[in-house]
């Protein structure tokens, strides 16, 4: 489901936005983009955990910013924060803005990553009204001035057509694997669960947790 081309894609859309994508420039993005070297997940709550839960989220995924509106606060006070589960969040780039948003959630640091991530959910409906992408653009910066960054340090982010790529890999293998379709999804455990009200989902998690006893 993700291919080579569409990768390629992807990463010319974030570091040349008006390059006209011709084959060439196409196949040099895609073998820059097989190249680059994957990043590692960025865990909340206690290695020892008995139970690891990964959410497949975008931040353009209207969806996944309801789950982190209703559901999330759920499952960190209930579970990560008491030591019962391991939460992993893997960024989903369906568009250019999605990885926008993404360079931005680990440009501060893997300390504040979910920091930002919840602001990008938080606000999303108002930092993606931009109606073109210098708005949007200027919209995520308010965000990353609220997280204590710089602009010269978001610049820098922005501009690392290096980190773009590492970023569009790890995406592209770590959905691939998990043959995921849609947003948000979760691993919870070794199952795959798609979203859904938190009655059923808490329901998975304890019956996890009563396996992993």
């Amino acid at each position: 489901m993700l291919t080579r081309s569409f990768v390629a894609a992807l990463a010319l859309s974030l570091a040349t936005p008006a390059l006209a994508q011709d084959e060439a420039a196409t196949a040099e993005a895609e073998t820059e983009a097989s190249e680059a070297q994957t990043v590692p997940d960025i865990a909340l709550g206690a290695e020892d955990a008995p139970l690891t839960i990964i959410e497949y989220a975008s931040f353009t995924c209207g969806h996944c910013a309801n789950f982190h509106e209703e559901n999330w606060p759920k499952l960190k006070s209930e579970y990560v924060d008491t030591g019962k589960v391991r939460f992993i969040q893997r960024d989903v780039y369906f568009d250019a803005v999605g990885l926008w948003a993404g360079i931005l959630a680990r440009c501060g640091g893997d300390d504040k990553y979910y920091a930002v991530s919840d602001m990008l959910f938080d606000d999303q409906e108002k930092w993606l009204s931009g109606g073109s992408g210098d708005e949007i653009a200027s919209n995520l910066r308010k965000i990353g001035l609220k997280a204590g960054m710089s602009e010269e340090q978001m610049t820098a982010c922005w501009d690392d057509k290096g980190t773009a790529e590492s970023l569009i890999k790890t995406f592209q293998d770590n959905a691939t694997a998990d043959e995921i379709e849609a947003t948000p999804t979760f691993i919870i455990g070794e199952e795959k669960v798609m979203n859904q009200p938190w009655d059923d989902m808490k329901k998975i998690i304890d019956d996890k947790l009563a396996e992993a006893e």
